[in-house]
Parts: structure tokens; sequence; C-alpha cells
């Protein structure tokens, strides 16, 4: 039986991988900062480790007897007063060492797509920054490159709920996010593939304009969209840049890059974001 580290397991890819893991019969060790946050997932976990991924004195032996890790690390929202470069890069190089020093087989990492291209944005530098230390590691790795989880696109039910929902130009930039449980097929699939990187998206490419009105269906309210010119983004970002903190203009800089952009990866999966958002459109208001 093969074992893997998982680490990212309370994240929303996190779940879907350990049921993807345990579904295919490996053993599973799944790192957390406290046991708490592992409670409604103990199902799937053979062994738990309680460790802090920023702190490297704590993960002492994580992957002791390890065949994989597999590391969906990295800051969702900022928090904690720590960095992308504190968590996105020097979190999963705390990680690295320990496989090396393990001599764990293969390390699997969760990048974004497009990552290489947008070195620019402080998340992609740090995320960027680490796969350039899994290349040069000597450990067979795989690199998986999403375009967006089903989970990012909520902020669209979000403000569908207050009544509006605010789009940068013309609203037909496209993207095809993949749901959680579809990207986690590809990673556990990925363990045998000999790609070194995988690009990934879901099975539907959609504009912004088009997931707009699937939000409003799926509240069952008229679609009510304000189209912001795209000279007001790029001077907001000058704005943000200049007066706000880096650790607060992170997150704000990624999302109003990338909602400027094509965002579209190789089709996969079965599920449809219109379905995503008929589950999870009364989570949108809290």
């Amino acid at each position: 039986m093969k074992k893997v580290l998982v680490a990212g397991a309370t994240g929303y890819l996190g779940r879907y991988v350990l049921q993807e893991f345990k579904e295919q019969e490996y053993w599973i060790r799944a790192l957390a900062r406290n046991a708490t946050k592992l409670e409604n997932l103990t199902e799937y976990i053979d062994e738990k480790f309680i460790g802090e991924i920023t702190d490297s004195n704590s993960l002492s032996g994580i992957c002791k007897d390890m065949d994989i890790v597999f590391s969906s690390i990295g800051i969702t929202k900022q928090k904690d007063g720590l960095s992308y470069m504190d968590v996105d890069y020097q979190a999963n190089m705390n990680l690295l060492d320990e496989a090396k020093k393990s001599g764990v087989k293969k390390f699997m990492y969760v990048s974004v797509l497009n990552g290489d291209k947008l070195r620019y944005l402080k998340i992609c530098e740090a995320k960027e920054k680490f796969v350039a230390e899994l290349k040069n590691s000597g450990l067979d790795y795989c690199i998986i490159r999403p375009n967006g989880f089903f989970s990012d696109m909520s902020e669209f039910l979000k403000m569908a709920n207050k009544g509006k929902i605010y789009l940068f130009g013309d609203g037909n930039q496209k993207s095809n996010p993949i749901h959680g449980e579809d990207l986690a097929k590809v990673c556990i699939d990925a363990i045998e593939n000999k790609e070194d990187e995988i690009e990934v998206g879901g099975p539907e490419t959609l504009t912004h304009n088009k997931i707009t009105e699937l939000a409003f269906n799926a509240i069952g309210k008229k679609t009510k969209v304000i189209h912001i010119p795209d000279w007001i983004r790029r001077l907001a970002l000058k704005v943000g840049k200049l007066f706000m903190s880096s650790k607060s203009f992170g997150p704000v800089e990624f999302f109003m890059n990338v909602m400027a952009m094509d965002m579209i990866a190789p089709r996969y999966g079965t599920h449809h974001l219109i379905d995503f958002f008929k589950e999870n459109k009364n989570k949108a208001l809290l």
C-alpha cells in the first residue's frame, strides 16, 4: 500500500483529494496546525500530523515512510500577518526539505494556470519561486496548474445576492473553472502520469457575463451587471499599489489582473458551475 502525506487537507481541494486517495486505497497522513481542523475528515485519514507549516522545526519527521507528498498549501486570504513568500514559497520549501531528507519518491504541487507568465503578481512570484526549487530538487515531481476552483466563483454569488455584479471591461473574458472533485481525480491520476506539469480546467468555457447570468439564475433574481471601464481597473491597481500594504494588496492585485484576461485550460470533468451555484446559494449569504 502506497503512503501519501497531504498538506492542505483542510482547504477546498483538500477534502476531495483525501476522498480520492482513500478510494484508491492509499494510506494517508494529513497535516494540520491543530487536531480540531481534521475532525470532520477522520474517515479519510490514517494518521494526523500536527505542525505549523511555516515553522520548519515543527515538521521534523513529517515525511518519514511516505512515498508521495501532495501539497496544495497556499494563501487564499491574507491572515496571521503572513505573506505569500512566507506560505506559498517558504512553507512549501519546509515541506520539500523534509521530503528530500526522508527519501520521498514523488512531490506533487498545486500551482496556478499561467503562473510562470504572471510572475509580476506577488502570489505567482512566490508560487513560481517554489516551482523552480521543486524542479531542481532531484525528486520526481508533478505540478498541477488549474485555472480556478468553483469555490473562487462564489464571489459572483455574493455579489448577486447583493443585487449587482461588477465586471471589468465588456465581460467577455473567458475561463473554465474546475470543481474540486474533478481536480482531485486529475491529481491522483497524475501520480502514475509521466508528465511533469498538467494544465487543467473544467468542462465548460464561460464568459464572465455568462457566469454572472448563472449566478443570478441560481438565486432566482433578474440579472443586473455593471461593466466597469478597464481604465478604472488599471488606475485602481496603480493607486492600490501605492497606498495599500503589500499583504493587503496581493489578493486585490491577483483578482483584478486575472479578471481582465482569458484563463482557459484543457477541459476535464463532469461538474457544472450552475449546479455548484444552486448548491451553495445560501452559503453565499453568510
